[in-house]
């Protein structure tokens, strides 16, 4: 439906950095003011906003649902994109993984065998190390590409596991006695991959479920084993 689709997207495009007025998301989404509250308390009903008199507050959890809604109602996939900050994608990743549990540590970069790497997310929780790369692309891709962006994340988890343990970088697996590293790919939509090189493609929505349940999936998907009991003298 249009007009919801309308009013979706007015509401990304608002609330990048703030709160909306009601009246400003009105005249952005071309609607009358009764079916602009109307719509609105409905999105409140389903959680997607919180009103606040005539003000709109969206969390970013929120923000995502509705940037997926919006899509699936005909909105181009990479104008919402662009109407996303990309923080929002790693924000909604270290929630996950704190919410499991798990020791965050965001944009992690380090220097090995002469080459600079930095991985997006990476979560601590004994023995799993998650290493998760957060791909926001704005269009669909194909099979080709996407075993790319796998295959440099296998490449990223590898060269943190061959890393550490190094004191120059301040992760909770370095206190430990072994370890595995999982490497992850989060996406904004579903693709018609789930995994590629057993590594897991995790749809934004997701992964919360993908968090919880990794622990018990552990041997179906990619990681790389490692032993962490020797602290490594090249720092």
């Amino acid at each position: 439906m249009s007009v919801e689709r309308n009013l979706l997207i007015s509401l990304l495009k608002l609330t990048r950095k703030s709160p909306a007025l009601v009246e400003d998301v009105k005249i952005e989404a071309h609607l009358p003011l009764d079916v602009c509250w109307d719509w609105l308390h409905k999105m409140q009903n389903e959680h997607l906003v919180y009103l606040d008199d005539d003000t709109i507050e969206v969390e970013n959890i929120s923000r995502l649902t509705i940037a997926i809604k919006a899509v699936n109602l005909g909105a181009d996939i990479q104008n919402v994109s662009d109407l996303l900050r990309w923080q929002e994608f790693e924000e909604i990743t270290a929630m996950a993984l704190k919410s499991n549990g798990y020791d965050v540590h965001r944009n992690v970069r380090f220097t090995h065998e002469g080459r600079k790497w930095e991985i997006d997310v990476i979560g601590c929780k004994k023995p799993l190390v998650v290493c998760i790369d957060c791909k926001r692309w704005q269009h669909a891709i194909g099979a080709s590409a996407l075993k790319r962006i796998v295959e440099s994340q296998i490449e990223r988890t590898n060269a943190l596991a061959d890393f550490l343990p190094n004191l120059k970088l301040n992760l909770e697996c370095t206190q430990w006695a072994k370890a595995k590293f999982v490497p992850a790919v989060l996406s904004l939509f579903p693709c018609a991959y789930k995994y590629i090189y057993e590594v897991p493609v995790v749809p934004v929505l997701q992964m919360q479920e993908f968090i919880h349940q990794l622990p018990a999936n552990i041997n179906e998907v990619k990681f790389f084993a490692k032993s962490l009991e020797k602290l490594n003298d090249n720092f």
